[in-house]
């Protein structure tokens, strides 16, 4: 009689706790270790979306929805094929979580609540032989004919015949996201490209956005300046410290690897009215004001954009808001299109953000995309956010974990 297959995964985050519910269901034989250094599985998964856990998104066309990774759509093309969002949502209803799709093609229980996502999980593993070791940190990883050997901080080595990692990256290290599975790659021999945190705000040298705290845009046009123009358009709004919103946060991740702080500034500027052409905004606010010479400036500024954009706009370029429209001149109305369409400021610093990603990872041509086993370690497996994969705010990164922990564990599943 053949004795059963050990799996050990190591990082009991979505893509690990996906990994480990399908071997479940391919393999009830398997003796199955899932590996969580926390007390408790999914930290990330229960705050992602602030709690109330972006499970994926509402996309449907494949092609549409690898164009929201940076890095890895190429890599995640069979991944996001053979799990699709459509069959991610399919999965969570059939085991008892109701979804909903937003407006904005984001997905969340309709609990709005990230443990009922988890708790799927929990359930399966309590009815499997899975054997979920809490406060247990894997230090080492060594590969010995066909066996893994698992040095962990305490107790004894855990011995294995295939291992998956899907240890999180840097960012947000209170959840336990401290990359220590880049360590383990590197020590069997892949590389890990470099790495940089992801979807974040940004902090502005100016003061004025504080100002206008809260005021938000659905539709707006924010670039970066300098050789490698980088573009994104979507919502957007101003905070204490700068701007933050999905369009943002998506231009953070396509320049996450530029080097810019408080010695080295990025500078952005903000199409507030991306739809409108200067020449027809120039157009229209003219007649506008031409059709009413008496009402002040700001008021009619605030035609177009919120009325304490108008007033800063119009303290900006020192033209007085009160003013009437008939006492505005010709240049000044010139000036104020050229601000509505280009809004400059100047980057100094990367804040907070609606998720925790890190961009780089492990390299992918070192990994198999249609299985997620290794090229280099027989046996070896990766899924999740330790891959050099990263996607855009929207449900994109968990939809990754899903589709990468899906193919790991059938694939590790598999009686040779």
């Amino acid at each position: 009689m053949t004795k059963p297959v050990r799996i050990a995964i190591i990082g009991g985050g979505a893509a690990g706790m996906m990994a480990t519910a399908t071997i479940n269901e391919k393999n009830s034989n398997a003796e199955v270790f899932l590996l969580e250094k926390n007390n408790e599985l999914g930290k990330k998964v229960i705050i992602s979306g602030g709690g109330r856990c972006n499970v994926t998104t509402g996309l449907r066309d494949i092609g549409e929805v690898l164009q929201k990774y940076p890095r890895g759509a190429k890599f995640l093309r069979f991944a996001m094929h053979n799990f699709p969002p459509s069959d991610v949502m399919n999965w969570f209803e059939a085991r008892g979580v109701p979804l909903k799709c937003e407006e904005d093609q984001r997905v969340f229980p309709v609990s709005d609540d990230g443990h009922d996502i988890v708790k799927v999980f929990k359930q399966i593993f309590s009815k499997n032989s899975t054997s979920v070791l809490f406060n247990h940190s894997a230090i080492g990883i060594e590969k010995t004919n066909d066996e893994f050997i698992i040095k962990l901080r305490q107790g004894e080595p855990l011995r294995v015949d295939r291992v998956i990692l899907s240890l999180g990256g840097q960012a947000y290290r209170h959840t336990g996201s401290t990359g220590d599975g880049y360590s383990l790659a590197e020590s069997l021999g892949h590389r890990i490209t470099a790495l940089a945190p992801s979807l974040n705000s940004f902090i502005t040298e100016e003061k004025w956005p504080r100002i206008l705290s809260g005021v938000s845009f659905e539709r707006a046009t924010i670039s970066t300046g300098g050789d490698q123009r980088q573009t994104f358009t979507g919502p957007f709004l101003f905070t204490h410290t700068g701007i933050s919103g999905p369009a943002v946060f998506a231009l953070s991740s396509l320049v996450a690897f530029t080097d810019y702080g408080a010695k080295k500034a990025l500078p952005i500027n903000i199409d507030l009215l991306p739809d409108y052409s200067a020449p027809k905004l120039l157009a229209d606010l003219q007649t506008a004001m031409d059709n009413a010479p008496k009402k002040s400036l700001k008021n009619t500024i605030h035609l177009f954009v919120p009325l304490s954009v108008a007033e800063v706009i119009c303290e900006q370029l020192a033209i007085p808001a009160e003013k009437k429209n008939a006492e505005i001149s010709k240049q000044a109305v010139n000036a104020i299109v050229k601000r509505l369409k280009y809004l400059p400021l100047t980057v100094i610093g990367r804040g907070a953000g609606s998720e925790f990603v890190t961009a780089g990872g492990v390299e992918l041509t070192e990994v198999n995309p249609r299985t997620m086993e290794s090229k280099i370690v027989p046996g070896l497996f990766f899924a999740g956010e330790i891959l050099n994969v990263d996607g855009f705010t929207g449900g994109f990164n968990l939809q990754a974990s899903w589709a990468t922990g899906r193919l790991a564990g059938t694939n590790a599943a598999i009686i040779d």
